[in-house]
């Protein structure tokens, strides 16, 4: 139970992980995650967009992205709330950062050729809690569209 009360203190206020990840690259990794988990399928496609993401985002090597969503989807499946991954990503991020942000959270939604209606919503609630208005989430959603060769 203490553990669990340490565990949870740690990741509102600590810089990192139990495994020495970056909060930040932790908590957009998470909800990259749970973008990708939102229609019940985790597909090959999915993950390979979220580790390049993390990847180019981050500038991390290919072994570094993989563990990073390895420890995303873990931490994703233990999780039971958004708010203290989207603080974090609101309180770390500029606020261009953030448009950028949620232009990947798109690039993953659609990553399997689709938008699901739990993606779209997630995007809506993440879009509020990261303080990213509709026009600007709509903006990186065309972008991301763009990048990935589909219509909107």
């Amino acid at each position: 139970m203490l553990d669990r009360i340490k565990s949870i203190l740690s990741d509102q206020t600590g810089a990192q992980s139990d495994s020495g990840t970056d909060s930040l690259q932790l908590a957009v990794a998470v909800l990259l995650v749970e973008a990708a988990r939102m229609d019940s399928e985790f597909d090959a496609d999915e993950r390979d967009t979220v580790a390049q993401l993390l990847a180019r985002r981050f500038e991390l090597g290919d072994a570094a992205a993989q563990a990073l969503l390895d420890e995303a989807e873990t931490k994703a499946q233990d999780s039971v709330e958004l708010y203290t991954f989207t603080r974090t990503v609101k309180d770390a991020f500029e606020h261009e950062d953030r448009v950028e942000f949620m232009q990947m959270l798109w690039e993953v939604a659609y990553a399997d050729g689709e938008l699901h209606h739990y993606e779209s919503n997630l995007m809506r609630r993440v879009a509020g809690l990261v303080h990213v208005s509709d026009r600007e989430s709509g903006e990186a959603r065309k972008r991301a569209l763009d990048h990935l060769g589909l219509s909107g």
